[in-house]
């Protein structure tokens, strides 16, 4: 098992830095694994959160190919999924973790938010009846350059939010970033409007990975963990979760005092 190079706390969230994004996925995947296995010696079904993005892709393929987890005693969940278009479409969420995910490990479930759904309210209820029925043993994030959590964009992030599942305006830093990482080909093919998990229910998992790696993270890892605890910044409500860990390379540490 690789170990990260530095340790330490922010507030209650555990901080851990690697030498390169590459160690820091497979000790996460490690870290998830052993997870995953102690919640099934537990109990029957474990129920675990999905985010997409770059950052996931490493940590997913070094956790799938680590094997010694049944993942036919788990219920899989995903983030967030754009307003209006289908599950075929290259940048939609469902695609990702289908091709990625579902196809390579058959869980037991894999419920997906239909974001060409043409009742957008009765998916939110349909989709938090889910969530609800099943307690997420573990929950494994990214964060976006404005500091979305899933998303939770700064304009709609609510640390005491009443919903479990919203539907939410993307802002421009967000939908630009969809752009520069390869999803649409310019801002004006970009959802402006998308489904996602509330920071409140993503509070409530039991386990919380974040995933950070990249130089061009480094801003927001700054400002997550040295700014205030505050919406401005939604990621920076990790610093009083005591069950999430947040994972870094030295590119997006890079920055931190």
């Amino acid at each position: 098992m690789l170990t990260a190079t530095n340790f330490f706390r922010v507030d209650d969230l555990l901080v851990q830095i690697y030498n390169s994004e590459v160690e820091m996925a497979e000790d996460v995947a490690e870290i998830a694994q052993k997870h995953l296995q102690q919640v099934l010696k537990q109990q029957d079904i474990a129920a675990v959160l999905l985010a997409t993005g770059n950052s996931q892709l490493k940590f997913l393929d070094a956790l799938i190919a680590l094997g010694g987890v049944d993942w036919s005693r788990i219920i899989l969940f995903h983030l967030d999924e754009y307003l209006g278009i289908t599950a075929d479409h290259s940048a939609s969420f469902r695609r990702y973790m289908r091709e990625r995910v579902e196809k390579r490990v058959a869980p037991k479930e894999f419920h997906y938010i239909e974001g060409d759904t043409l009742q957008p309210v009765n998916e939110c209820d349909r989709y938090t009846k889910l969530l609800q029925a099943q307690p997420i043993d573990l929950c494994c994030l990214g964060i976006g350059e404005n500091g979305h959590l899933a998303f939770n964009d700064p304009a709609v992030a609510n640390f005491q939010d009443p919903y479990s599942v919203k539907l939410v305006k993307l802002d421009t830093v967000n939908r630009q970033q969809q752009v520069s990482t390869g999803q649409f080909p310019n801002l004006e093919t970009v959802p402006q409007y998308a489904f996602t998990v509330t920071i409140s229910a993503i509070c409530s998992a039991k386990k919380i990975i974040c995933l950070a790696p990249e130089k061009r993270k480094a801003n927001v890892v700054k400002e997550m963990l040295q700014g205030a605890i505050t919406t401005d910044c939604p990621a920076s409500i990790l610093r009083q979760q005591s069950q999430a860990t947040l994972f870094l390379d030295v590119n997006s540490a890079s920055l931190l005092s």
